[in-house]
């Protein structure tokens, strides 16, 4: 099955067992495949999934990107969503539309994501790579910076809207975002995580600190972790000297893995 995605080819359609549908576009190629996560409320047509993807097509490298439920193209209310759900979404089309060792790339909060699936899914996850990465965002960015009205707001509404640097229309958080996401910290104690990652961020982000990604690199248990500061670099990481950095520390990084077979 297939959906149209705006402005560009039909994206494919995989049905869960629960009956909720995740839209994904999926190019074969050699292995180690890249898979892209995308961030808290985007999707899979932003500038940094597509330009990968053609990167990866043009060296004949598999590549995956999908929309979580509540995203994008999929099925799902975004404000039913949570950290464990988006996970989930993740770990299920790794293992449903891949074969063989995959490199994760997470943007913002698909950081996060990565983290978690590859806890999940072990030698599966070959390398990760973090572009301003956000794990624990919703207890670190988000509940320990608001202040008592906030606070005040979700626990009687359940939902704040929160003003968008990105968007006319505010961003919906949920009570339920944040209280689920707390079986999902991983900053407060080591990451069992043996895989090489790299991780890029910007250090004039306004969103996610760069240290987020300092105490990341001093959690994970690899000692094969690098930390790439962009002095000038926003949250986004979209310019095309941006774009020209992940593809080449993606492919470098997917050479690595296949060298080490």
């Amino acid at each position: 099955m297939t959906s149209k995605e705006r402005g560009g080819p039909a994206a494919r359609i995989v049905t869960r067992d629960d009956g909720a549908t995740i839209a994904y576009h999926r190019s074969p190629g050699a292995s180690p495949g890249v898979v892209f996560l995308t961030g808290f409320r985007s999707d899979m047509t932003g500038g940094k999934a597509v330009a990968l993807e053609a990167a990866c097509r043009a060296r004949g490298r598999a590549y995956l990107r999908f929309d979580y439920t509540g995203h994008g193209q999929s099925s799902g209310a975004f404000t039913e969503g949570t950290i464990g759900q988006w996970a989930a979404d993740a770990v299920f089309v790794l293992e449903r539309l891949t074969e063989g060792p995959q490199v994760l790339v997470g943007s913002s909060m698909g950081g996060w994501i990565m983290l978690l699936a590859a806890l999940r899914l072990g030698a599966r996850v070959a390398g990760l790579v973090g572009i301003a990465a956000a794990p624990d965002f919703t207890e670190d960015l988000i509940w320990h910076q608001a202040d008592a009205s906030v606070r005040e707001t979700l626990r009687r509404d359940g939902v704040w809207h929160e003003p968008s640097a990105y968007s006319p229309e505010p961003t919906p958080i949920t009570l339920s975002l944040i209280e689920e996401s707390r079986r999902h910290l991983l900053l407060r104690t080591p990451i069992p995580l043996a895989c090489p990652v790299r991780l890029i961020h910007g250090m004039r982000d306004p969103d996610v600190p760069w240290q987020t990604s300092l105490r990341l690199a001093e959690r994970l248990d690899s000692r094969d972790v690098e930390l790439i500061l962009v002095k000038d670099g926003d949250h986004r990481l979209s310019t095309e000297a941006d774009l020209a950095r992940l593809t080449r520390v993606v492919e470098d990084l997917c050479q690595q893995v296949a060298a080490a077979g």
